[in-house]
């Protein structure tokens, strides 16, 4: 028998295929704007530059200042820009730095947003914002925040560097291995976190082998938006709430945060509800944490958090803040134990679940 479920749909325009980043300008025709500020990370900023060349007058600007875990400061200097140029829509083209900040801007002013993915984020397809200020990161669900066109062009992810490939990865994997024991998951976004894991387990070895190989690229981007869009459908737990206090209180790596912590918190909770977790064992063979732990092992993913630089006094203050207005969880919560998951999690321990 199905249980009881309530399935809400975003309605954000997927646009999937290589060389579907050339029909910007064509979006914008399309939901009524003329005048886009690009957006990006200091990194990406030739590119970006390059994308307003393509769009000529529709571009009136770039901001290149997107930063890791969207500063409500950097934010701020945006929305000056914003003003200033009289945009009426961004185009964030990048990760999920950029992604964050175009969302951070969109939720302040309700303007619409292109997203070019160039990583696996997911967040892309996500009506949540995870912004820092004062260093604590906090998150707001609302359908402003919600993108309108997502582009993903798998041609730009071929030069994605191989060590942010992985742990890009393995951060879209965590929502989906997360929203399958979600409180408020359901049929569809079960079946989509599923396929969202098969479709890294299959792409992300080959990415390992060959980074150009066009095949898994468009494999893995498509993985990236079967998980994000988990995320956008059903909430989130304990992993993302260690993640949000880590990278927020810390300031450790995003991606890299969510691949260490990923085979840990899901063996946290696969005891509790080892029936949900079933499709993580399906997909990877053995216990769910363990499995995650070796197939992060067999890509050359990061295992410790002491190699982020957090060290292991800090993480008695990040039990502290983990514990504090916890997430939903399908295992009870206790300081003791999320103490130890981060010991394990800094030791680069294999998971015994």
């Amino acid at each position: 028998m199905i249980a009881p479920f309530t399935y809400t749909g975003n309605p954000a325009k997927i646009v999937f295929g290589p060389g579907q980043r050339d029909g910007v300008a064509g979006w914008m025709d399309k939901i009524g704007c003329a005048r886009a500020l690009i957006l990006s990370t200091p990194a990406q900023r030739a590119e970006a530059e390059a994308l307003a060349g393509r769009l000529g007058d529709k571009a009136v600007g770039v901001f290149a200042g997107a930063a890791m875990h969207t500063p409500v400061e950097v934010t701020e200097s945006a929305l000056e820009q914003v003003r200033a140029v009289s945009a009426d829509c961004v185009v964030a083209l990048g990760g999920g730095s950029t992604t964050g900040l175009g969302k951070a801007i969109a939720y302040r002013t309700d303007i619409p947003q292109i997203v070019i993915a160039t990583t696996y984020a997911g967040s892309e397809v996500t009506p949540i914002l995870g912004q820092t200020e004062n260093g604590v990161k906090t998150t707001v669900r609302d359908p402003s925040i919600l993108p309108e066109v997502v582009i993903y062009d798998p041609d730009l992810t071929l030069g994605l560097p191989l060590a942010m490939s992985v742990t890009s990865g393995l951060n879209a994997m965590a929502h989906a291995a997360e929203g399958l024991y979600a409180q408020d998951r359901n049929p569809v976004s079960t079946l989509m976190a599923a396929e969202g894991l098969r479709a890294f387990r299959d792409a992300l070895p080959v990415i390992v082998r060959d980074p150009a190989n066009a095949e898994a690229r468009g494999e893995a981007l498509y993985g990236a938006w079967l998980c994000g869009t988990v995320l956008g459908t059903v909430g989130m737990a304990l992993h993302h709430k260690i993640c949000h206090t880590l990278g927020g209180s810390f300031d450790t790596p995003h991606a890299e945060t969510h691949a260490i912590l990923l085979p840990h918190t899901i063996g946290y909770n696969a005891g509790a509800v080892p029936e949900l977790l079933a499709p993580v064992s399906a997909v990877f063979g053995g216990s769910p944490g363990a499995a995650l732990f070796d197939f992060a092992a067999s890509i050359g993913a990061p295992s410790a958090l002491r190699d982020l630089g957090l060290s292991e006094a800090d993480l008695d203050r990040a039990a502290d803040l983990a514990v504090r207005n916890p997430y939903w969880n399908p295992r009870p919560i206790d300081r003791e134990s999320i103490r130890a998951l981060l010991q394990d999690a800094w030791e680069g321990r294999r998971p015994a679940v």
